[in-house]
């Protein structure tokens, strides 16, 4: 007998074939409150979930008693209850290296818009305004050259690391909880303190993801640190960030600009003071967003997905320790 999915996340008509064929799926297209009513009213068969963009925690996973297997289509993780999923036993995966690329892009993306000023000149030009030749008033700044502080040395800090060292000629500085050899070996790049590399970095990238830890790692105190010339750079999680501090060290020139890719709370509000400032870069959690990496994720997802329920090892498990604890007991 097949397995029970729930899908509340739009697929590729090749990969709903895919699921059709070896599953019984539910599709929830639209997470509005009718969708998320024939959610509810699905989750008591459920036994594999596959989607994003979805808080998933111990009310909604308490109505699927009978769930193996959630699939992210994701390489954050911020959504689950991972403590909750794994006492119920049930494994998560996400979609790393399929997205690592391509959300390195973004982040230089928003290196070169911002430091050059390419959405606001852009707009001075759409709008009639470009009556003489530029003067200094609305230069830019270099790139090349610069030196680049990413705060996170994981798999895409160390794409984004590449793309800085080796296109741009940019010294590499990074902090992260250990130090990494083969990032040294690589791109010469330097391990810092947070407040070193806060105090050195002409552009401070964000690429960590969002934990206890991380909330709120970057406030007031932290944008003090920085030089009136720095450029801060966010892709990894809103949340990361005091949005607050970040928009009052924009006002006060303590920075000089920000390029943001993720806010505290998404869609962002239409009159956020972030967009009143024209040395603000600002697009909508578009990391990931090109039609080859989504259907990457949305592929690397499925195969999670149907493996876990098949009762083989998804290739990308977040809680390792349920897998464990599923081999131990088949070996028995």
């Amino acid at each position: 007998m097949k397995k029970h999915v729930v899908l509340y996340k739009k697929l590729s008509p090749g990969l709903m074939a895919r699921l059709h064929a070896q599953a019984e799926v539910t599709l929830i297209d639209k997470l509005d409150s009718d969708g998320l009513t024939r959610l509810r009213d699905a989750l008591p068969s459920a036994q594999g979930l596959l989607g994003a963009s979805l808080r998933l925690d111990a009310e909604l996973l308490d109505l699927a008693p009978n769930l193996e297997a959630v699939a992210s289509v994701s390489v954050g993780i911020d959504n689950y209850d991972v403590d909750y999923l794994s006492q119920r036993n049930i494994l998560l995966s996400n979609t790393p290296d399929v997205l690592t690329e391509t959300t390195a892009d973004t982040g230089f993306a928003l290196i070169l818009a911002t430091a050059r000023r390419v959405v606001e000149l852009a707009n001075l030009v759409r709008t009639g305004q470009w009556k003489q030749n530029i003067g200094p008033m609305h230069f830019g700044s270099d790139v090349h050259g610069k030196t680049l502080g990413i705060i996170g040395m994981g798999r895409i800090g160390e794409a984004l690391a590449q793309r800085g060292h080796f296109g741009f000629g940019m010294p590499v500085i990074y902090h992260s909880h250990s130090v990494k050899p083969a990032v040294h070996k690589r791109f010469n790049a330097q391990h810092r303190s947070l407040p070193q590399l806060l105090e050195q970095a002409d552009f401070i990238c964000l690429t960590l993801p969002l934990t206890a830890e991380t909330e709120g790692l970057i406030g007031a105190r932290e944008f003090a640190l920085m030089r009136p010339e720095s450029i801060f750079i966010n892709i990894s999680r809103g949340k990361v960030v005091d949005e607050a501090a970040l928009i009052e060290a924009l006002r006060q020139g303590q920075i000089r600009a920000a390029g943001l890719d993720v806010f505290e709370r998404e869609p962002l509000e239409h009159d956020s003071p972030l967009l009143q400032l024209n040395n603000v870069v600002a697009t909508p959690h578009i990391g990931s967003a090109t039609h080859e990496t989504r259907e990457a994720m949305a592929r690397c997802a499925v195969d999670n997905l149907l493996a876990a329920l098949a009762g083989e090892r998804p290739l990308n498990v977040v809680n390792g320790e349920v897998w464990d604890r599923r081999r131990a007991t088949m070996c028995t």
